[in-house]
């Protein structure tokens, strides 16, 4: 009652699977062979290599790539942001004034270019403190000082001309 086997299934797509064959010579090494530590290359490169006491083994401290700190681009974003804001300030205050309503819109822009300048100078502060601190062996070290002291710089420079724009709509609405 029983059939004789046919031939094997053949998917209708890829090739054709590959008869069983021993594993490579590389596998049939002995156990507890020597195998050589892979090269370094530019992303593990080792810093210092500790000995550990009472047996033939290592610690290896792998160097860790500087990395961007994040404060640093947020205060950088914030205070673009803070700019951008302070020409919505220039625009709504200018051109509300005849109607009597640019003061008050122009005031709430302001009011969002202070928080965007608070923001952006919290965060460059905050960068450039952990940019400073001295990196420990095996931790990330920060960059981007020159991000977050832009930052600072643009988020001033943002409130500053929002308030003057500020001003600027207010003397032109009540003149």
């Amino acid at each position: 009652m029983t059939q004789p086997p046919g031939p094997p299934y053949q998917p209708s797509f890829g090739p054709p699977p590959t008869p069983y064959s021993a594993p490579p010579s590389a596998y049939a090494s002995p156990p507890y062979a020597y195998v050589p530590p892979p090269p370094p290359t530019a992303a593990w490169q080792p810093e210092r290599v500790d000995q550990v006491t009472g047996t033939g083994f290592g610690l290896v401290h792998l160097q860790v790539a500087p990395l961007t700190s994040g404060a640093a681009i947020g205060s950088l974003v914030a205070g673009i942001g803070a700019i951008l804001v302070s020409i919505a300030v220039l625009c709504f205050g200018l051109s509300g004034a005849e109607e009597g309503w640019g003061g008050w819109i122009a005031g709430a822009f302001v009011l969002l270019s202070v928080m965007a300048c608070a923001g952006a100078v919290s965060l460059g502060v905050f960068a450039r403190r952990q940019i400073a601190r001295p990196a420990a062996p095996g931790r990330v070290r920060f960059t981007g000082r020159g991000l977050s002291t832009a930052g600072i710089a643009c988020g001033i420079t943002g409130a500053a001309l929002s308030l003057v724009a500020l001003g600027l709509g207010l003397a032109l609405q009540l003149s």
